[in-house]
Protein backbone atom coordinates (compact mmCIF):
# COMPACT_ATOMS: atom_id res chain seq x y z
CA UNK A 1 0.00 0.00 0.00
CA UNK A 2 1.30 3.39 -0.92
CA UNK A 3 0.25 5.51 2.08
CA UNK A 4 0.66 4.08 5.54
CA UNK A 5 0.90 7.44 7.30
CA UNK A 6 -1.26 7.34 10.45
CA UNK A 7 -4.22 9.67 10.61
CA UNK A 8 -3.40 11.80 13.64
CA UNK A 9 -4.77 14.94 15.20
CA UNK A 10 -2.48 16.49 17.76
CA UNK A 11 -5.32 18.45 19.33
CA UNK A 12 -7.40 15.36 20.13
CA UNK A 13 -5.12 13.83 22.75
CA UNK A 14 -4.48 10.16 23.59
CA UNK A 15 -8.02 9.04 22.75
CA UNK A 16 -7.51 9.95 19.10
CA UNK A 17 -4.36 7.84 19.03
CA UNK A 18 -6.11 4.84 20.56
CA UNK A 19 -9.08 5.07 18.21
CA UNK A 20 -6.78 5.55 15.22
CA UNK A 21 -4.75 2.46 16.13
CA UNK A 22 -7.94 0.38 16.58
CA UNK A 23 -9.35 1.59 13.28
CA UNK A 24 -6.15 0.98 11.35
CA UNK A 25 -5.78 -2.51 12.79
CA UNK A 26 -9.35 -3.31 11.85
CA UNK A 27 -8.85 -2.06 8.30
CA UNK A 28 -5.57 -3.90 7.82
CA UNK A 29 -7.01 -7.12 9.24
CA UNK A 30 -10.07 -7.07 7.00
CA UNK A 31 -8.69 -5.89 3.65
CA UNK A 32 -7.57 -9.25 2.31
CA UNK A 33 -10.37 -11.11 4.09
CA UNK A 34 -13.05 -8.96 2.46
CA UNK A 35 -11.55 -9.44 -1.00
CA UNK A 36 -11.30 -13.20 -0.52
CA UNK A 37 -14.85 -13.40 0.81
CA UNK A 38 -16.30 -11.64 -2.23
CA UNK A 39 -14.30 -13.92 -4.50
CA UNK A 40 -15.70 -16.95 -2.65
CA UNK A 41 -19.25 -15.57 -2.89
CA UNK A 42 -18.87 -15.22 -6.63
CA UNK A 43 -17.56 -18.76 -6.91
CA UNK A 44 -20.41 -20.15 -4.80
CA UNK A 45 -23.10 -18.10 -6.57
CA UNK A 46 -21.83 -17.64 -10.14
CA UNK A 47 -25.21 -16.60 -11.55
CA UNK A 48 -25.92 -13.90 -8.99
CA UNK A 49 -25.58 -10.22 -9.82
CA UNK A 50 -23.51 -7.70 -7.85
CA UNK A 51 -26.76 -6.32 -6.40
CA UNK A 52 -27.75 -9.75 -5.08
CA UNK A 53 -24.35 -10.34 -3.52
CA UNK A 54 -24.49 -6.94 -1.85
CA UNK A 55 -27.78 -7.97 -0.26
CA UNK A 56 -26.00 -11.03 1.09
CA UNK A 57 -23.33 -8.76 2.59
CA UNK A 58 -26.01 -6.52 4.12
CA UNK A 59 -27.74 -9.48 5.76
CA UNK A 60 -24.50 -11.03 7.01
CA UNK A 61 -23.31 -7.78 8.59
CA UNK A 62 -26.62 -6.98 10.31
CA UNK A 63 -26.94 -10.51 11.64
CA UNK A 64 -23.39 -10.46 13.04
CA UNK A 65 -23.60 -7.12 14.83
CA UNK A 66 -27.07 -7.84 16.22
CA UNK A 67 -25.92 -11.18 17.61
CA UNK A 68 -22.78 -9.72 19.17
CA UNK A 69 -24.74 -6.89 20.78
CA UNK A 70 -27.31 -9.30 22.19
CA UNK A 71 -24.66 -11.66 23.55
CA UNK A 72 -22.74 -8.93 25.34
CA UNK A 73 -25.91 -7.30 26.64
CA UNK A 74 -26.89 -10.65 28.16
CA UNK A 75 -23.87 -10.54 30.50
CA UNK A 76 -25.78 -8.06 32.64
CA UNK A 77 -28.33 -10.77 33.44
CA UNK A 78 -25.73 -13.34 34.55
CA UNK A 79 -25.37 -13.56 38.35
CA UNK A 80 -21.87 -12.91 39.59
CA UNK A 81 -20.70 -11.04 36.49
CA UNK A 82 -19.19 -7.81 37.74
CA UNK A 83 -19.45 -4.42 36.09
CA UNK A 84 -15.74 -4.35 35.27
CA UNK A 85 -15.97 -7.72 33.53
CA UNK A 86 -19.11 -6.66 31.68
CA UNK A 87 -17.48 -3.42 30.56
CA UNK A 88 -14.51 -5.41 29.33
CA UNK A 89 -16.82 -7.55 27.23
CA UNK A 90 -18.53 -4.44 25.88
CA UNK A 91 -15.18 -2.94 24.94
CA UNK A 92 -14.21 -6.09 23.07
CA UNK A 93 -17.57 -6.18 21.33
CA UNK A 94 -17.13 -2.56 20.23
CA UNK A 95 -13.92 -3.60 18.48
CA UNK A 96 -15.83 -6.45 16.84
CA UNK A 97 -18.32 -3.91 15.52
CA UNK A 98 -15.52 -1.79 14.04
CA UNK A 99 -13.93 -4.83 12.42
CA UNK A 100 -17.29 -6.01 11.06
CA UNK A 101 -17.97 -2.55 9.62
CA UNK A 102 -14.51 -2.42 8.05
CA UNK A 103 -14.98 -5.87 6.52
CA UNK A 104 -18.42 -4.92 5.20
CA UNK A 105 -17.27 -1.60 3.73
CA UNK A 106 -14.27 -3.12 1.95
CA UNK A 107 -16.35 -6.04 0.67
CA UNK A 108 -18.92 -3.63 -0.76
CA UNK A 109 -16.10 -1.67 -2.40
CA UNK A 110 -14.91 -4.92 -3.99
CA UNK A 111 -18.38 -5.70 -5.34
CA UNK A 112 -18.66 -2.20 -6.79
CA UNK A 113 -15.23 -2.40 -8.38
CA UNK A 114 -13.95 0.59 -6.38
CA UNK A 115 -10.18 0.20 -6.54
CA UNK A 116 -8.95 1.23 -3.09
CA UNK A 117 -5.18 1.47 -3.42
CA UNK A 118 -3.92 2.40 0.04
CA UNK A 119 -4.67 2.33 3.75
CA UNK A 120 -5.62 6.00 3.96
CA UNK A 121 -8.33 5.52 1.34
CA UNK A 122 -9.64 2.45 3.16
CA UNK A 123 -9.81 4.38 6.43
CA UNK A 124 -11.61 7.24 4.69
CA UNK A 125 -14.33 4.94 3.36
CA UNK A 126 -14.73 2.99 6.61
CA UNK A 127 -15.06 6.11 8.75
CA UNK A 128 -17.48 7.67 6.26
CA UNK A 129 -19.70 4.59 6.28
CA UNK A 130 -19.66 4.28 10.08
CA UNK A 131 -20.48 7.95 10.63
CA UNK A 132 -23.57 8.02 8.44
CA UNK A 133 -24.90 11.30 7.08
CA UNK A 134 -22.23 13.41 8.77
CA UNK A 135 -19.54 11.26 7.16
CA UNK A 136 -20.99 11.53 3.68
CA UNK A 137 -21.34 15.30 4.16
CA UNK A 138 -17.62 15.61 4.92
CA UNK A 139 -16.74 13.41 1.96
CA UNK A 140 -19.08 15.25 -0.40
CA UNK A 141 -17.56 18.59 0.57
CA UNK A 142 -14.07 17.23 -0.01
CA UNK A 143 -14.98 15.81 -3.41
CA UNK A 144 -16.64 19.05 -4.42
CA UNK A 145 -13.72 21.22 -3.36
CA UNK A 146 -11.34 18.85 -5.11
CA UNK A 147 -13.17 19.13 -8.40
CA UNK A 148 -13.95 15.43 -8.50
CA UNK A 149 -17.69 15.81 -8.89
CA UNK A 150 -17.37 16.63 -12.56
CA UNK A 151 -15.88 13.21 -13.22
CA UNK A 152 -19.16 11.52 -12.31
CA UNK A 153 -19.60 8.15 -10.65
CA UNK A 154 -20.42 7.24 -7.07
CA UNK A 155 -19.28 9.32 -4.11
CA UNK A 156 -16.87 6.54 -3.11
CA UNK A 157 -15.44 6.27 -6.60
CA UNK A 158 -14.90 10.02 -6.83
CA UNK A 159 -13.45 10.25 -3.32
CA UNK A 160 -10.62 7.79 -3.93
CA UNK A 161 -9.50 9.93 -6.86
CA UNK A 162 -8.76 12.86 -4.56
CA UNK A 163 -5.04 13.76 -4.69
CA UNK A 164 -4.74 13.45 -0.92
CA UNK A 165 -7.10 12.07 1.70
CA UNK A 166 -5.13 12.98 4.84
CA UNK A 167 -7.02 16.21 5.45
CA UNK A 168 -10.33 14.44 4.86
CA UNK A 169 -9.36 11.69 7.28
CA UNK A 170 -8.43 14.24 9.94
CA UNK A 171 -11.92 15.79 9.69
CA UNK A 172 -13.56 12.37 9.71
CA UNK A 173 -11.59 11.30 12.77
CA UNK A 174 -12.63 14.39 14.73
CA UNK A 175 -16.27 13.68 13.94
CA UNK A 176 -15.77 9.97 14.61
CA UNK A 177 -14.51 10.71 18.12
CA UNK A 178 -17.37 13.08 18.89
CA UNK A 179 -20.27 11.13 17.44
CA UNK A 180 -19.49 7.45 17.07
CA UNK A 181 -17.68 7.13 20.40
CA UNK A 182 -20.57 8.90 22.16
CA UNK A 183 -23.13 6.57 20.60
CA UNK A 184 -21.14 3.50 21.65
CA UNK A 185 -20.74 4.82 25.21
CA UNK A 186 -24.49 5.44 25.52
CA UNK A 187 -25.26 2.01 24.16
CA UNK A 188 -22.75 0.44 26.55
CA UNK A 189 -24.71 1.76 29.55
CA UNK A 190 -27.87 0.16 28.20
CA UNK A 191 -26.11 -3.18 27.75
CA UNK A 192 -25.34 -3.24 31.49
CA UNK A 193 -29.05 -3.38 32.35
CA UNK A 194 -30.07 -6.61 34.14
CA UNK A 195 -32.75 -9.25 33.62
CA UNK A 196 -32.45 -9.55 29.86
CA UNK A 197 -33.03 -5.86 29.25
CA UNK A 198 -29.36 -5.42 28.42
CA UNK A 199 -29.56 -8.16 25.81
CA UNK A 200 -32.54 -6.52 24.16
CA UNK A 201 -30.91 -3.10 24.20
CA UNK A 202 -27.63 -4.53 22.96
CA UNK A 203 -29.21 -6.32 20.02
CA UNK A 204 -31.53 -3.46 19.09
CA UNK A 205 -28.83 -0.80 19.49
CA UNK A 206 -26.27 -2.68 17.44
CA UNK A 207 -28.78 -3.38 14.70
CA UNK A 208 -29.73 0.28 14.59
CA UNK A 209 -26.07 1.31 14.26
CA UNK A 210 -25.61 -1.47 11.73
CA UNK A 211 -28.52 -0.19 9.66
CA UNK A 212 -26.86 3.23 9.54
CA UNK A 213 -23.72 1.55 8.18
CA UNK A 214 -25.70 -0.33 5.51
CA UNK A 215 -27.77 2.67 4.44
CA UNK A 216 -24.70 4.89 4.26
CA UNK A 217 -22.84 2.30 2.20
CA UNK A 218 -25.72 2.24 -0.28
CA UNK A 219 -25.65 6.03 -0.54
CA UNK A 220 -21.85 6.24 -0.79
CA UNK A 221 -21.28 3.45 -3.29
CA UNK A 222 -24.48 3.97 -5.23
CA UNK A 223 -26.25 1.41 -7.39
CA UNK A 224 -24.26 -1.81 -7.89
CA UNK A 225 -22.98 -2.62 -11.38
CA UNK A 226 -25.42 -4.61 -13.53
CA UNK A 227 -22.81 -7.29 -14.14
CA UNK A 228 -19.25 -8.36 -13.45
CA UNK A 229 -16.38 -7.10 -15.59
CA UNK A 230 -14.95 -9.92 -17.69
CA UNK A 231 -11.47 -9.29 -16.30
CA UNK A 232 -12.55 -9.36 -12.65
CA UNK A 233 -13.24 -13.08 -12.36
CA UNK A 234 -10.60 -15.28 -10.83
Amino acid sequence: MSDNTPVTDKTSGPLAGLVTVALRRAVRAQTGAARDYVRKLREDHPTESPARLRKRLDSRFLTLVTASGTAVGATGAVPGVGTVLALGAIGAESLIFVEAAAFYTLAVAEIHGVDVSDTAQEEMLVMTIMLGASGTAILSNAVGSGGGAAAGGSLAGRAIRLPSVKEVNSKLMKRFLKRYATKRATLALGKLAPAGIGAAIGGWGNRRLGRVVVDTAHATFGTPPTGWPATAAG
